[in-house]
């Protein structure tokens, strides 16, 4: 069995959630510590870690990050390397992130140092709170900062083989909203009695789909989604209580900020109107994955002149990925990496085929290859 797709495996069986990736970092440590000592420098950020490579005769640093964390998920995919933790799952591809990262690092640190440095940055908590800003915020990444940086993210829907990319705009901005409604319960025959949170937080709901139709520049595009409404306890009791949890997703920045103003601006107004308190709680905010269109358009013509793989060019996604927090701060691009699964991502289901491991090792090395003689 490759060394690679036995380690994806290992780490297949251990998801955990953001900033609880503790098994995952010792399992990434002791790969770690029996490479050549003298050719790498490590430290470790919280669940996090830094892997940095100094070069032959370096003129600049490479970066490339891999997530860690797995999703709330219980798996129903049946394999002998199942996730042995219960209600957890790599269904985000994470574990090919990190096993194709030790793959590109073992091969340089191994076999074919190179002239300039590199930086491996095994980031936690892409799935929830976000770690990638805080953790370019640190003085580590400080001292090895990248001159440019990529990474990559499975796509079920594409064969082995077949990666996708674009310059510019790939993910959207994201920003969850968690909000509460507080108001006076009270018995269901006497409505005058009380103050409804089900009334209130409804109306909210059904003004806040304007922002997309009559706040939002057409030439933008823009989603608000409310996916979850949780309010009052039985039939005949008014509710004093409402939550509302959903998420707001633009393809640029000034949508994103324009989208929340509204938002405040509406409960400002449904406070007033329904004579209730509404209280936001803060959640995850994605900044978009901008690509560098001058890496990710070289990047391209390399892969186009593969016979090996074949290359799409990616419709922009509303979907997020702090990567776009390393991207906005350095130079840098992400791209798709085909893995032929039937079932998507987050999905219980999802089966990555493994065979792409190896495809994307031999791509990123030859890549890097060629950028450090550039």
């Amino acid at each position: 069995m490759n060394e690679f797709l036995k380690i994806r495996r290992d780490l297949h069986q251990i998801p955990e959630m953001g900033f609880e990736e503790f098994k995952t970092q010792a399992y990434l440590l002791d790969y770690l510590s029996k490479l050549p000592q003298d050719q790498i420098q490590i430290e470790t950020w919280r669940t996090g870690i830094f892997v940095y490579v100094k070069g032959t005769n370096p003129t600049k640093t490479i970066g490339y990050r891999a997530d860690m964390d797995g999703l709330p998920i219980e798996e129903l995919h049946e394999s002998s390397f199942k996730s042995k933790n219960i209600g957890k799952m790599h269904a985000c591809g994470h574990d090919f992130h990190m096993s194709i990262a030790l793959g590109v690092l073992t091969y340089f640190v191994k076999e074919n140092p190179i002239e300039d440095n590199l930086l491996f940055m095994f980031q936690p908590a892409e799935e929830s709170v976000g770690g990638a800003e805080p953790m370019i915020q640190t003085e580590i990444f400080a001292k090895w900062k990248p001159d440019f940086i990529l990474a990559l993210h499975i796509a079920p829907e594409y064969p082995v083989g077949t990666l996708a990319t674009r310059p510019g705009i790939l993910f959207a901005n994201t920003y969850e909203l968690f909000i509460d409604f507080e108001g006076i319960g009270g018995h269901a025959a006497y409505p005058h009695k009380a103050n409804d949170m089900v009334i209130a937080a409804s109306n909210f709901v059904t003004q806040i789909q304007t922002i997309v139709s009559r706040n939002t520049n057409p030439i933008d595009s823009a989603v608000v989604t409310i996916g979850r409404f949780d309010a009052g306890t039985t039939t005949n009791i008014i509710a004093e209580h409402a939550r509302l949890e959903g998420t707001i997703r633009t393809l640029s920045a000034e949508a994103m900020e324009a989208a929340k103003s509204r938002i405040f601006a509406i409960a400002r107004g449904i406070e007033e109107s329904f004579g209730c308190k509404i209280s936001f709680t803060p959640g995850s905010a994605y900044y978009q994955v901008n690509n560098d269109k001058e890496l990710s358009k070289e990047f391209m013509s390399f892969v186009a002149g593969l016979p090996d793989y074949k290359l799409i060019e990616a419709e922009k996604a509303m979907t997020g990925e702090d990567f776009g927090f390393m991207v906005r701060e350095i130079p840098g691009f992400m791209f798709w990496l085909g893995v032929n699964s039937e079932y998507g991502l987050h999905h219980a289901k999802l089966n990555p085929d493994e065979a792409a491991i190896e495809k994307a090792i031999n791509l990123i090395t030859a890549y890097i290859l060629i950028k450090s003689k550039k």
